[in-house]
């Protein structure tokens, strides 16, 4: 069976802090905070990478500050997954690269960027995750793709782009149209991942939506990963409202136990599992996390 890492998509979410009921008032520097959090998990996302480019001085630092078998999962940079990116995301000498139409733009894609500044993006990324992977704490790369990326053999090329890009790394890919993986295209979906062993991220969230993907349990590489971003319909495309509001749900017992199965089903056919909850508003993921390994280890006392 497949060792199971179970965390959150973020140790520094804003309303995690102020809710009071996960860090102990001594835990008041980023420092202590990230050590509290690594003695309750062994995996943690770090979602800051898809906002802004992460930077080596953070990787050494988190790699001082967690157990030799913690391990970090980083969100791609949002430029890359086809996301709207402002300038000011951008490092400064990169914004400052950009030709001057472009420096007029609110948001930039990546067929935006001029190659060379493309090149040097890739580049950074790479090299600001290089010191925990060089002692082992790297997990996956993942790319998360928006609703308007749709299947066809461009998007394909494209994925296989970003592996090239970052061939070092283990990359896993998100989708979030429901077109990859619906019954006309799920089976081409997935033979797809696993002849280029790519990991797909299997997803619980809210259903209904062209964003809502089936809630399948694949294992396309030797690590399986499920993310939960919780199920509230009524914030998933809401307009106007903060990333934490957009996630705020916290699953039953009953809603996890399936989710608990399909994960044992996918521990015995990866060597690895990671199992993150994305309902970061307040302490819910960590409830949830705490909740799913508890799950998880009963029916392992059962099934000995």
């Amino acid at each position: 069976m497949a060792r199971v890492r179970i965390g959150t998509c973020s140790w520094t979410d804003p309303t995690l802090i102020s809710s009071g009921r996960f860090y102990p008032d001594s835990a008041r520097s980023a420092e202590a905070r990230l050590k509290h959090y690594a003695g309750q998990f062994d995996l943690v996302e770090v979602d800051s990478s898809y906002y802004s480019m992460p930077n080596e001085r953070n990787s050494y630092l988190w790699a001082e500050r967690t157990p030799d078998d913690f391990v970090f999962d980083f969100k791609a940079f949002r430029a890359f997954t086809h996301h709207p990116t402002p300038g000011s995301s951008l490092p400064r000498n990169a914004r400052e690269a950009l030709p001057p139409e472009l420096q007029q733009k609110a948001n930039l894609y990546y067929r935006d960027l001029p190659a060379e500044l493309a090149d040097e993006l890739w580049q950074r990324f790479g090299a600001a995750l290089l010191p925990l992977d060089t002692v082992g704490k790297l997990g996956v790369v993942l790319f998360q793709f928006p609703p308007w990326f749709y299947p066809g053999s461009q998007q394909l090329d494209y994925i296989l782009m970003c592996r090239h890009r970052l061939p070092q790394y283990r990359i896993a890919v998100e989708f979030r149209n429901n077109v990859w993986l619906s019954e006309k295209n799920r089976a081409a979906t997935v033979d797809f991942l696993r002849r280029n062993d790519l990991p797909l991220v299997c997803v619980d969230g809210p259903q209904g939506f062209r964003s809502s993907v089936p809630p399948i349990a694949e294992a396309t590489s030797d690590i399986g990963l499920v993310r939960f971003h919780g199920r509230n319909s009524e914030t998933w495309e809401k307009k106007g409202i903060s990333t934490a509001e957009r996630f705020n749900y916290l699953y039953s017992e009953e809603e996890l136990g399936p989710w608990a199965d399909k994960i044992g089903a996918l521990a015995g056919r990866t060597k690895e599992m990671h199992v993150l909850f994305n309902n970061c508003y307040q302490d819910k993921a960590v409830v949830n996390a705490r909740q799913m390994g508890f799950i998880l280890d009963r029916e392992s006392q059962n099934m000995q």
